[in-house]
């Protein structure tokens, strides 16, 4: 089940998307971080991940790239800003085509029962219309992941 929320603060737009998977946190952690499980659930349906790093430590480094059946390029990097192994994640995030809109991930994973309760936060939008985009992507990629972790 997700659940989302759009929020325009007075600085820029962010969201929020909460989802229970029937995984540890650490499953759902190794998920998000592995690039073998990154090619798994990133870019649009159809597309291939042809480059996944994620160096999953304060400073490290990320790079995924995707590559859709049409050769349109989804290319997106930045730098881990804290990471709490199996518990929280927080990255900026800057897509090739425009590195100067560099917003901010918040990836978090909280022991739920037999599960994990997994919140994403995703704030420092340029704009309402760039939010709602990268909302109905996470939606997407999360229900991937979902089904990865099932």
């Amino acid at each position: 089940m997700s659940t989302a929320t759009a929020v325009n603060s007075s600085t820029s737009p962010s969201l929020t998307i909460k989802r229970r998977f029937k995984a540890s946190p650490a499953k759902a952690y190794s998920a998000w971080i592995e690039p073998e499980k990154i090619a798994r659930w990133f870019g649009p349906p159809g597309s291939k991940v042809v480059e996944a790093k994620f160096d999953a430590r304060t400073g490290g480094k990320y790079t995924i790239m995707a590559v859709s059946e049409s050769g349109e390029e989804f290319h997106v990097s930045g730098t881990v800003k804290e990471a709490i192994a199996n518990e929280r994640l927080v990255y900026d995030w800057a897509w090739r085509g425009t590195p100067d809109r560099v917003s901010l991930v918040t990836a978090e994973f909280k022991p739920d029962g037999d599960g994990t309760l997994f919140t994403l936060t995703h704030e420092q939008f340029f704009d309402e219309s760039a939010r709602d985009r990268h909302n109905q992507g996470w939606e997407a990629v999360l229900d991937r992941i979902e089904a990865i972790l099932a």
